[in-house]
């Protein structure tokens, strides 16, 4: 599972449809507080933010991931536009990867692809 972090809605649910084809079952938040419960509920197994949101920036979520010892191993991918080529903010924070806006879906799946522990499938 996956939990996304975007107060846009229109790019929350590009993103959460993109995910979702690729066979990921994602939860969405509009910011940053919202999405921390559903982390701390959901323990997923990867996290998806925007950097600029309301109630905690992407970056205090990453950091409040980090601080938590039930949430600190989960891969984060702060995905923005308000980022530059080079800013090392998203990494000082705790993030696992930077995906700069804009970006197409295909650049989101394969990082989320090489982040991710590989599933086990059962053959039957």
């Amino acid at each position: 599972m996956i939990v996304v972090a975007e107060d846009h809605d229109d790019i929350r649910y590009v993103l959460k449809r993109s995910l979702e084809r690729a066979g990921h079952r994602v939860v969405a938040a509009a910011d940053g507080r919202t999405a921390l419960a559903a982390i701390r509920e959901h323990q997923p197994d990867l996290v998806v933010t925007d950097v600029d949101m309301p109630n905690m920036t992407g970056l205090d979520l990453c950091r409040a991931i980090r601080a938590d010892d039930t949430l600190r191993h989960i891969p984060i991918v702060v995905a923005s536009g308000s980022l530059m080529p080079g800013d090392s903010r998203a990494e000082d924070a705790g993030a696992s990867a930077t995906l700069l806006k804009p970006f197409v879906p295909a650049q989101l799946l394969a990082l989320v692809t090489r982040l991710l522990p590989p599933r086990v499938t059962s053959e039957s």
